[in-house]
């Protein structure tokens, strides 16, 4: 008898506790809250739903209609917008919402909730808003535009180094693979030396004489060297 009471007692506990977390239950702190649902062709709004009498509307991703979403935004009386960090497609719309004096709030994706059931943009984008109005999500922190500027000018520079090096390995495969052993012989095969000889093969020449004369002098092996490095196993080096 007594155990069927507390798990009565212990039951009734649970529902409480659940009850006290739906979010329906949830104050609206934000009350002036959009949502945006990012994507690469059109962007879906929400406002809240006694500011229009179509809440919910979709915009192209030209600059024009981004611009027109500002605008709708500012006549529904909103001061700051949640969007997620889907790829870079956010970006555009973020600067024009910050430079039109809205305050946006870009999201983690997988800090999101998802809607129960099927997903839909026109829905996940009501959801974004009511998560941004009960004070749900949190902003990732973005830095000053010229931070911003600068930080991509160096992301992009890394990408290129890397993308440098890769090409670099690919040049080395090759000339092993018509056992031309130049670049062990030379310290970098993007130097001078090393960079006159393989375009010159590019180009045809074939005589490893010919293509040794093409050393720099500050290269510390010498000319002999070099030629016996570019005698590859065939005539055809192709």
């Amino acid at each position: 008898m007594s155990d069927s009471r507390g798990q009565a007692k212990g039951k009734t506990r649970r529902q409480r506790r659940r009850k006290g977390m739906c979010l329906a239950d949830r104050p609206v702190l934000e009350q002036d809250a959009a949502g945006v649902d990012v994507g690469a062709r059109e962007m879906f709004v929400a406002v809240p739903p006694d500011r229009d009498t179509q809440p919910v509307r979709v915009f192209d991703t030209f600059t024009e209609d981004l611009q027109r979403l500002a605008d709708w935004l500012f006549a529904c009386g909103i001061r700051t917008v949640a969007m997620e960090s889907t790829g870079v497609y956010w970006i555009p719309l973020y600067d024009i919402l910050e430079q039109r004096g809205l305050k946006p709030c870009l999201v983690n994706a997988r800090h999101m909730k998802n809607v129960p059931g099927r997903r839909t943009d026109w829905h996940e984008c009501q959801w974004i808003q009511y998560l941004h109005s009960v004070g749900l999500l949190r902003a990732a922190f973005r830095p000053e535009a010229i931070v911003c500027a600068v930080r991509v000018l160096m992301r992009h520079r890394d990408e290129l180094v890397q993308i440098a090096s890769q090409h670099v390995q690919h040049i080395h495969k090759a000339l092993t693979q018509m056992n031309l052993q130049i670049h062990h012989v030379l310290s970098d095969i993007t130097g001078l030396t090393g960079l006159a000889i393989v375009d010159a093969i590019i180009e045809g020449e074939r005589d490893p004489a010919h293509l040794a004369k093409l050393r720099d002098a500050r290269v510390k092996a010498d000319e002999e060297t070099i030629r016996k490095s570019l005698v590859a196993y065939s005539d055809d080096v192709n």
